[in-house]
């Protein structure tokens, strides 16, 4: 394979930069307050959607062997979105809390935005770097997560749901006809449990006890309280007041996300507590342009499953023959997702679909439904 120039990956990796397009929209909104605080959402969520309509499906794949020394200006952008999350997030509320002119609610909305850029972009970022094997990158997820208060999220991610995906064991697959309102307080509720379980069996299988100094509990406890008291240090009982309400925001975009991309889908129980390997059919897919390139492939999820290591430049795609396929991009179903009975009317019907074509041998769904009883080991 002859690599491509220079200066073609840059232009090639360019459009996955649009991230960046929040930071100015978010020093605007700061400044002047008023309409301006609908910049950010309207640029992540509303125009996103609204480019998907006009540009239509990306389809093309990346050839998968392409080496990491070609995806350089690809991962730049997690690299250094920390760095940019940072100043945005605690250089505002620094202002916000000194800016006389802004009221409590213009306080709250921007907030509000700034949510949406540490949940939509930061911690999807955090989760591709996660996934890598360098420690810096690994660390910089962990800085990400740690801004938003989920540093669990990490732990949670790779020893629970990537395993368990599909099955009542894993908290973050929404079951059929569970809506996210219910949905959100129960991932709320078990993935910290499940995240500090399976840190704890990994240890227990070394010889050591949960609160091993090797726990990676104790670097998420410090770097989240390094977070608290910095939020307090800049900007007082606000500030920290503004730093936890957007925390908040953050992962109610993370568990959307989370539920929209395995709604439904289960796996099928082969007996004793196993389970058939996961495949592209167990996520949902989305080949929309324009949110793809915001969310750095994530909508490309099925084949995320199948292959958790690969670089996102390098995420597939699938046809509706090999995965189910979301009638609109990450940004809409999520909105979507937030009205139960609209979201049920969309998304039922594709689910027993889905069933009818994977899965026509299987008659009672009811044990696959179940939201906290795990089956058997």
């Amino acid at each position: 394979m002859t690599p491509a120039p220079a200066a073609t990956r840059a232009l090639d990796a360019l459009p996955f930069w649009a991230s960046l397009g929040l930071v100015p929209l978010a020093a605007i909104a700061a400044l002047n307050g008023g309409w301006t605080l609908l910049l950010v959402p309207i640029y992540a969520l509303g125009l996103t959607t609204l480019l998907d309509r006009l540009t239509g499906l990306n389809e093309a794949n990346a050839d998968t062997e392409t080496p990491d020394a070609q995806l350089f200006w690809h991962r730049l952008i997690t690299l250094i979105w920390f760095p940019i999350q940072f100043a945005v997030l605690f250089g505002t509320i620094w202002w916000t809390t000194r800016a006389p002119d802004l009221a409590t609610w213009e306080k709250l909305a921007l907030f509000y935005g700034i949510g949406v850029m540490t949940g939509g972009i930061g911690i999807n970022y955090a989760h591709e770097l996660m996934h890598q094997s360098s420690k810096l990158e690994r660390w910089l997820g962990d800085l990400l997560m740690a801004s938003v208060l989920y540093s669990h999220f990490r732990s949670e991610h790779l020893l629970v749901h990537h395993r368990y995906v599909g099955t009542p064991r894993d908290p973050v697959t929404a079951r059929y006809n569970e809506g996210f309102h219910r949905f959100f307080p129960r991932v709320l509720r078990q993935c910290a449990a499940s995240a500090w379980r399976a840190e704890a069996a990994m240890l227990a299988r070394k010889g050591h006890g949960p609160l091993h100094r090797s726990n990676p509990f104790w670097r998420y406890a410090a770097l989240q309280a390094g977070m608290v008291i910095l939020a307090l240090l800049i900007g007082g009982l606000p500030g920290l007041g503004l730093f936890l309400f957007q925390a908040l925001i953050a992962v109610w975009y993370l568990e959307l996300t989370n539920y929209v991309e395995h709604y439904g889908l289960t796996r099928k129980h082969l007996g004793d507590g196993k389970y058939e390997h996961v495949q592209p059919r167990h996520s949902w897919n989305a080949a929309h342009r324009v949110s793809n390139w915001l969310l750095i492939n994530l909508q490309r999820h099925s084949d995320h499953h199948y292959k958790p290591s690969r670089r996102f430049p390098l995420l597939q795609t699938y046809s509706r023959e090999d995965a189910p396929q979301l009638p609109l991009g990450y940004p809409a179903m999520t909105a979507l997702a937030m009205i139960p009975p609209l979201w049920r009317r969309v998304m039922n019907p594709r689910v027993r679909q889905w069933r009818r074509a994977y899965y026509p041998e299987i008659d009672d769904w009811k044990p696959y439904n179940r939201a906290a009883t795990p089956l058997p080991r």
